[in-house]
């Protein structure tokens, strides 16, 4: 299970240049809490030999087949209430807008070649469910997912204080396919209440990982790192937004402001060539495999 996770301070609402249509409520802290990460693993979480393991696999299953070079990926969209609904219609909408400039390089590297199209929203009043989706995953996954291995479940509801969300990998569909999508927290979302945590970029990130990218800080300073040629080695995982970091003694900064590190939304801002590519062989092996 991959996750980006943080401490959450709701008193500290930083406003950005987004549409801001979250209905907060009564949602507070009591401090303005730092940023804090953690790496522990969680559960279904990729194992270190993963990496070699799937780019092998791409390898021998892309054998003279060529990915899609354009991929666009149906979205349906469960939001979880307590009663109160958190997220409304609009607020869903800039989240997928996010999606689409993020993946579109307009914020920063590459155009990926990905985009999302908003095909449903549900609404599911579970309390349960709201609260805890990570414990109570099976049972909300069973009930409310949708469509096959191409198609993007993203549930959005509330996390734990250490943890802004959670997504399963393309090559983990074969073996639970009712378990595939993205778990966000509402506060993520574009004008959230969740303070360097607002531009909706937590979706961005757990996204990623649903189209087959690993942390750029995977595996550490050891090959083959997260897999991908030009994002650089990275010993540990960015922490807020610092000016400059190089961890290994490799070549290459660490890419601090790629989405699949972890530092602050500001910082964040780019895809390389090699992880666009990796998305759409991914995409071929694993989410669109009637041809290979």
């Amino acid at each position: 299970m991959a996750r980006r996770a943080t401490a959450v301070s709701l008193a500290c609402l930083l406003t950005v240049g987004i549409a801001p249509p979250l209905q907060l409520g009564a949602a507070r802290a009591d401090v303005c809490a730092g940023s804090l990460r953690t790496t522990t693993p969680g559960p279904r979480s990729p194992k270190p030999g993963d990496v070699a393991k799937v780019m092998a696999e791409i390898d021998r299953r892309l054998a003279g087949v060529k990915p899609p070079t354009k991929i666009t990926v149906p979205t349906r969209v469960h939001v979880l209430t307590r009663g109160v609904r958190k997220v409304s219609d609009q607020a869903v909408k800039s989240q997928i807008a996010v999606l689409n400039s993020a993946y579109g390089g307009a914020f920063g590297g590459v155009d990926t070649g990905v985009r999302f199209r908003l095909d449903s929203i549900s609404v599911k009043d579970n309390a349960a469910w709201f609260a805890d989706p990570l414990g109570h995953e099976q049972a909300m996954k069973n009930a409310l997912h949708k469509g096959g291995a191409g198609t993007l479940n993203l549930y959005i509801a509330q996390l734990s204080e250490l943890m802004l969300g959670f997504a399963s990998y393309p090559y983990w569909y074969a073996d639970a396919p009712l378990l595939d999508g993205v778990v966000i927290d509402w506060r993520s979302l574009p004008g959230g209440a969740m303070t360097n945590y607002n531009r909706g970029f937590t979706g961005v990130h757990e996204i990623g990982h649903w189209l087959g990218l690993f942390h750029t800080f995977e595996n550490g300073c050891q090959e083959p790192g997260d897999g991908i040629a030009d994002t650089p080695a990275e010993a540990k995982p960015t922490e807020a937004c610092p000016a400059q970091k190089d961890t290994c003694a490799l070549p290459g900064q660490d890419p601090m402001r790629n989405f699949m590190d972890y530092a602050h939304d500001r910082c964040m801002a780019e895809f390389t060539q090699g992880q666009a590519e990796r998305m759409h062989q991914m995409w071929k092996v694993y989410r669109h495999t009637s041809d290979i």
